[in-house]
């Protein structure tokens, strides 16, 4: 049920979504570098800012320059890719990843409210078609939206959130590079990548539609910045305790593998809804006998085909009596069932005639032409056809164990039922 309270208010004003939590955060990594020489994170939003924005060099300029860089240590290229997120954000709030659908009248360009809606629709089709919780199909809302839901700010256990693991690293190399002044090896190593991402930052800002030798200086600027990336790679590995490459690689690839999943989940959204849809739709076709014949007809997946052929044999071993939650439960349903059953039916080994009587319901014994036999007898024959041994045993131990026999094939016959309830109301 909805709630009312504040719905008006709602109504009333626009919600005016953004990713300014996400860029607030960023900016707080942005801001541990003082862009005095012992940090070079500003220096890479820089460059990563002077290539986007610059307007004389063509996609295809800017891609490679980004591609050189990226490539030189791509753990080292935080303003990089923390930037990427940003823009990965953006085109999730103006709806642009979803792209264009023509078949949405005049309002092709998808939205924000799009991909939330069919991010929520998914939610209950995966457990319904699937039988799992779409996290275990990688569909959560956080496979999706997680980034803007601000995941690598929070966690929901004791672990550090991924951004404050970065904070602290980024904190280690500016304090430690700090401590052993200007001339320590770290210092060095940052100086030297914040130096030369100046470098490309003022010749990409000089740059004007009619400059010689435009490429080549360009390929040398870049080259020179992706270059001291290395140097500083071993001098931070060198100066740091402990195994900082190593932390520093993990929190990328947490960062840029949760970017990729959005991405892939996004743009695919519209056709894996309508499949899962489609294929739920087709489903629940079965309820109808000649559609199920149909559909049996036409598919030619095996499992389809299998579906539909079986789905009225399934269907009849449906029963909601026989329905259990775990393994343990299982007697205790029996028990009930052979209750209401009134079953057992005969308790009592020595009242041979009931024994008799029961011998003939029992589905398992052919008792043509049982009426001629006397009541011994018939329990005789009854333990031979379920090769109970009749040699020198009495007439009464041979009732008991006929009646013991018969008392569990009861127990067994509501036993293979709710094994068969459970497989037919089981997802698979």
């Amino acid at each position: 049920m909805a709630v009312n309270k504040g719905l008006k208010s709602l109504a009333n004003s626009t919600p005016n979504f953004s990713n300014q939590a996400l860029e607030n955060a960023i900016n707080d990594i942005k801001a541990i570098d003082n862009d005095d020489g012992y940090q070079f994170i500003k220096s890479q939003f820089d460059v990563d800012t002077a290539i986007h924005d610059n307007t004389v060099l063509t996609t295809s300029q800017k891609n490679d320059a980004l591609e050189t860089l990226y490539a030189a240590q791509p753990h080292l290229q935080i303003g990089l890719y923390l930037r990427n997120t940003v823009r990965h954000t953006n085109t999730i709030l103006d709806g642009t990843i979803l792209g264009f659908n023509e078949t949405i009248g005049n309002f092709p360009q998808g939205s924000f409210l799009e991909i939330m809606q069919l991010t929520l629709g998914l939610q209950g089709l995966i457990p319904s078609i699937y039988g799992v919780p779409a996290s275990e199909k990688r569909r959560s809302v956080n496979d999706h939206l997680g980034i803007l839901n601000n995941m690598f700010t929070t966690t929901e256990d004791s672990s550090a959130p991924v951004f404050t693991r970065l904070t602290r690293m980024m904190t280690l190399i500016r304090d430690t590079a700090t401590a052993g002044g200007g001339s320590s090896a770290l210092a060095i190593g940052t100086a030297a990548v914040r130096f030369s991402n100046n470098a490309l930052v003022t010749f990409l800002n000089s740059v004007v539609a009619d400059s010689t030798d435009f490429q080549t200086s360009l390929d040398n600027a870049v080259s020179q910045a992706a270059g001291n990336y290395s140097s500083l790679n071993t001098r931070i590995s060198d100066a740091l305790a402990g195994d900082p490459i190593t932390e520093l690689q993990a929190i990328r690839d947490t960062i840029v593998t949760q970017q990729e999943l959005e991405e892939a989940n996004i743009t695919s959204l519209r056709d894996y809804s309508e499949t899962v849809s489609k294929n739920l739709a087709f489903a629940s076709l079965a309820e109808d006998t000649d559609l199920r014949q149909l559909m049996s007809r036409v598919a030619q997946n095996e499992n389809w085909k299998s579906y539909f052929d079986t789905y009225e044999l399934n269907q009849g071993y449906l029963n909601s009596a026989l329905d259990t939650d775990t393994d343990s439960d299982k007697s205790s349903v029996i028990d009930s069932v052979l209750t209401d059953l009134g079953l057992p039916d005969v308790l009592d080994s020595t009242n041979l005639q009931a024994v008799a009587d029961k011998a003939k319901r029992d589905d398992r014994i052919d008792t043509t032409n049982y009426d001629r036999f006397t009541v011994q007898q018939q329990i005789i024959k009854s333990c031979e056809q379920l090769l109970i041994t009749t040699a020198n045993i009495d007439i009464l131990s041979l009732s008991a164990s006929l009646l013991n026999n018969m008392n569990q094939h009861d127990r067994d016959k509501i036993a293979e039922q709710l094994d068969l309830n459970e497989s037919a109301n089981t997802l698979s």
